[in-house]
């Protein structure tokens, strides 16, 4: 499958989401979090970031509340856990590079794969993180996706209203 998804980052944002890998319809489409049962853009807006619920073929906009989206590994596939550490291992040089490249003040990692990956560590909270990666502070949030039936989408919006009150 083409992954026509693009990194949508700028210099010195002040948080960059990043999620897992692209889902099948975002790598398709070619814009963030397009599934029909992802919740990121909802959660977004419930939890104060944007002044309403930025629509996904305008992922764009988001630049213009200075945050970014980028994924940990640039593999589409339907699930998350259809990826293998390889590929995340494989993946970390370049997204080191790109935060060192960008250097956004915060990273929220969206759902525990790709920071126990990149980080090494076996058990994490969620939330802030006690490290920093290249300079950022680190969140750990839960994954917006539909198929992430552990979270309400209350639960969601409490957890990411977190990082924004903290970050204000």
């Amino acid at each position: 499958m083409v992954n026509s998804l693009k990194d949508i980052l700028d210099a010195n944002l002040r948080i960059v989401f990043c999620g897992i890998n692209p889902g099948l319809k975002s790598a398709l489409d070619g814009h963030h979090f397009s599934g029909r049962s992802n919740r990121f853009w909802r959660v977004l807006y419930l939890a104060g970031f944007t002044p309403h619920e930025i629509n996904a073929r305008e992922d764009r906009k988001i630049l213009d509340y200075g945050y970014g989206l980028t994924t940990a590994v640039a593999r589409p596939t339907s699930r998350a856990d259809e990826l293998a550490k390889e590929e995340f291992d494989a993946a970390i040089g370049e997204f080191r590079q790109k935060m060192k490249t960008y250097k956004p003040r915060q990273i929220a990692f969206l759902g525990k794969p790709a920071y126990q990956a990149f980080s090494g560590k076996k058990k994490l909270t969620w939330g802030h993180q006690d490290e920093d990666f290249e300079g950022a502070v680190v969140w750990v949030l839960p994954n917006p996706s539909g198929l992430n039936r552990g979270f309400s989408l209350e639960a969601l919006v409490a957890s990411y209203k977190e990082l924004r009150l903290a970050s204000s």
